[in-house]
């Protein structure tokens, strides 16, 4: 079994990875942010030293308040990514780093690839994007997973934000203009791991759910698995809804690589919402 770092271990993706990681019996060690300071390249060498695998989970993911602090973004998506690359380069740990949609301008049409070029539009996305190429400059043997629309049981998401709102209002407007992949974090947390198991080759991954909807869809897919009536969902526009970062018109991530390697993509994402409901909309 495998030595394993998980950071930013108390996020919503780390609360399913490690009791999937404990499960396999590996050995973890799981630190949070008040744990370890991430962009302390000592600290970081420090708490690297004797693992495996190393799975970087510490993010800056307030997409719009890193508006008006890039700097405070830039230093944990950016600097402490490339010091926990340096560390595994070092110490010969196996890396792992989530990254994001948000590294894509959001104007495509068709899927993007993991080669696609990047152009991100906020400063998110900018300091993600920054990230990825410190972990691949660093460590080129790393795994940069992009996902996108993570929800799960632990943490604030959309889907429970769906569930709670659809108790206090009779009708709910939401952007129908944004396309992207629902992703639960359980089948995240799974991917994670096969990709580790199966010692897939080292580069960009996208780790989001098969299929494709909009925000408006997934509202009503989220109505469906609560027995209610999907009508009390109404379409509105992005621009009738500003928010102060821009977001990716179109998140589709394309999956290609998965089966050239001889390995299952993520499942549908309506199949995942379907799963998910019991332990994230509390349907059992």
């Amino acid at each position: 079994m495998a030595r394993w770092l998980v950071t930013g271990a108390g996020g919503m993706l780390a609360a399913d990875l490690l009791p999937r990681l404990t499960s396999a019996g590996h050995e973890v060690t799981a630190l949070r942010r008040a744990a370890l300071d991430v962009t302390e390249p000592a600290a970081c060498a420090e708490a690297v030293e004797g693992h495996d695998v190393v799975a970087n989970l510490a993010a800056w993911t307030a997409v719009d308040e890193a508006e008006t602090a890039e700097a405070g973004a830039f230093a944990v998506n950016a600097v402490g990514a490339a010091n926990l690359a340096s560390a595994c380069a070092r110490s010969g740990a196996r890396m792992v780093h989530v990254s994001t949609d948000y590294v894509f301008s959001g104007d495509a049409t068709t899927p993007y690839a993991v080669d696609a070029p990047i152009a991100p539009r906020s400063a998110y996305g900018r300091t993600k994007a920054a990230g990825e190429w410190a972990v691949l400059s660093h460590c080129p043997t790393a795994l940069v997973v992009r996902t996108a629309w993570l929800y799960g049981a632990s943490g604030p998401n959309f889907a429970t934000t769906m569930a709670r709102l659809a108790s206090e209002r009779e009708t709910l407007s939401v952007v129908d203009d944004q396309r992207g992949q629902p992703t639960w974090t359980v089948d995240l947390a799974d991917a994670l791991v096969r990709l580790i198991d199966s010692d897939a080759p080292g580069g960009v991954w996208h780790g989001t759910s098969s299929g494709e909807t909009t925000w408006f869809g997934f509202a009503r897919a989220i109505f469906e698995e609560l027995g209610l009536d999907p009508e009390r969902v109404t379409p509105t526009t992005t621009h009738a809804l500003p928010r102060p970062a821009p977001r990716p018109a179109y998140s589709v991530l394309g999956h290609q690589r998965w089966s050239e390697v001889g390995l299952e993509p993520l499942p549908d994402w309506r199949d995942a919402l379907r799963r998910a409901a019991p332990s994230v909309l509390g349907t059992a």
